[in-house]
């Protein structure tokens, strides 16, 4: 049927919850940079994350106008908080902020129930299984190997790497071009109705949309070629396995 399945990853294989505008995020980060020399109070440092990462956004908008979604190597702002503080550091120290950042602002995360049967399946049939996600290298890389998810992946195009995100046209075109998919022999897999959904009707590519209690409301078409409203991952492959 499908040679090529197309995963997102957050709410589709990964349920995760994560808060990054709470108050004790901030008060641990503060500490932190402060530890390193960048003093900063805790509503300060948010205030200027949040107006260096919008500064980031245009820079990237400046560089790529073709993109209509676009997104950030989040490693910059972390990086550009200490600099602004005449403090310089390494590529391991803000590697290590970020993974400071993900795990103070990650409530749970774990695999769905029935991911790694799927996963199991399409490799045993010989299927090619590559990921399309709206995220961070820095927080996505380590979180795909703690979960053991890696090493099925055949291709990995993180949003921010690429610094377009979905339901971009040209995300899409990315994967497709970089790993030489063909449009009739692909199916997207995900959680969102205008992202995952929306933007693979665009790009013209079947489509198979899971609910989970993470996913957006939807609000007008669901475009998808197949609906699992249950959240239920094992009828992923009932329904698009032959």
């Amino acid at each position: 049927m499908y040679k090529n399945y197309i995963f997102d990853l957050y709410g589709t294989l990964i349920d995760i919850n994560t808060d990054e505008w709470c108050d004790d995020l901030w008060k641990k980060m503060a500490i932190l940079y402060g530890y390193k020399g960048a003093h900063y109070t805790y509503d300060e440092l948010n205030s200027e994350y949040d107006r260096l990462v919008e500064l980031e956004k245009a820079a990237v908008r400046k560089r790529h106008p073709e993109y209509k979604v676009v997104d950030i190597k989040i490693e910059k702002v972390f990086k550009k908080l200490f600099t602004q503080k005449g403090v310089k550091t390494t590529k391991s120290q803000i590697a290590f902020i970020a993974e400071a950042f993900r795990c103070y602002s990650t409530k749970y995360i774990k695999l769905y129930d029935g991911v790694i049967d799927l996963l199991d399946t399409l490799k045993a049939k010989g299927r090619k299984i590559y990921l399309l996600s709206n995220a961070q290298r820095y927080f996505t890389e380590n979180e795909l190997n703690m979960l053991g998810l890696t090493g099925y992946f055949d291709g990995i195009c993180i949003s921010s790497d690429e610094e377009c995100s979905k339901p971009d046209f040209y995300y899409y075109k990315t994967l497709f071009d970089r790993y030489g998919l063909e449009k009739s022999e692909s199916i997207m897999i995900g959680n969102d109705y205008l992202s995952d959904i929306g933007g693979a009707a665009d790009f013209g590519i079947d489509s198979l949309y899971i609910h989970q209690s993470i996913s957006p409301e939807i609000e007008g078409e669901l475009r998808s070629t197949y609906t699992v409203m249950d959240g239920d991952v094992y009828k992923i492959k009932k329904l698009t396995v032959k």
